[in-house]
Formats: structure tokens, C-alpha cells, sequence
């Protein structure tokens, strides 16, 4: 996984404003069905981590796990983030292919 790639364009995502960052606003989306990928820090805690996987699961939403928290924080140019939902469908695939 190249980090530079997947932050600049999980940051280009942020200013074109198709992201949602925070635990309760993710789960929101998913269940509306807005939500294409959810980004996940691989050091949330357990509890988080359990909510938001069986929702993906439950509405059909993929996941990705990233290295940590800062990272995805960094990469929308906020303090650390544990969940950031993509909400198009363009962004949304090239990340996957990215944390692939």
C-alpha cells in the first residue's frame, strides 16, 4: 500500500466535500445508504471496530482498514480520525484499488 496515494486522494476527496469523518455521522450514512467505502484505523478500539464492520456487513458497505488514526486524520487535514465514509462512488473504487 503506497500511503502518499491513498492520503493525497482521500485529501483531494475532503475538498471536493464527499467524506464524512466521525464514528456516529459514518454509521448514519451507511445506513441511509450514501456511504460507498468506509475507512477504518486499524488502532480504534474494539468496540468501534465491531460497531462498524457488522454494519458494513448488515448494509453491504465494503471496508478498508488503514495503518492508524494520524494517518487518516493527516490525510483530511484534521486531528486523528478513527472512521472517514467516502460518499461517491468514483472516489470510492480508486481507493480501493489503492489499499489493495
Amino acid at each position: 500500500m503506497n500511503s502518499n496515494q491513498w492520503m493525497s486522494l482521500l485529501g483531494l476527496a475532503n475538498r471536493a466535500r464527499k467524506i464524512i469523518s466521525g464514528e456516529e455521522l459514518s454509521v448514519k450514512e451507511i445506513r441511509s445508504g450514501k456511504a460507498k467505502l468506509i475507512l477504518l484505523s486499524a488502532d480504534a478500539s474494539a468496540n468501534t471496530t465491531k460497531k462498524i464492520t457488522d454494519k458494513c456487513n448488515s448494509y453491504n458497505v465494503p471496508f478498508k482498514m488503514v495503518p492508524d488514526r494520524f494517518q487518516l486524520g493527516q490525510a483530511i487535514g484534521k486531528e486523528a480520525r478513527v472512521v472517514v465514509a467516502l460518499l461517491d462512488e468514483g472516489f470510492a473504487k480508486k481507493l480501493l484499488t489503492l489499499l489493495d
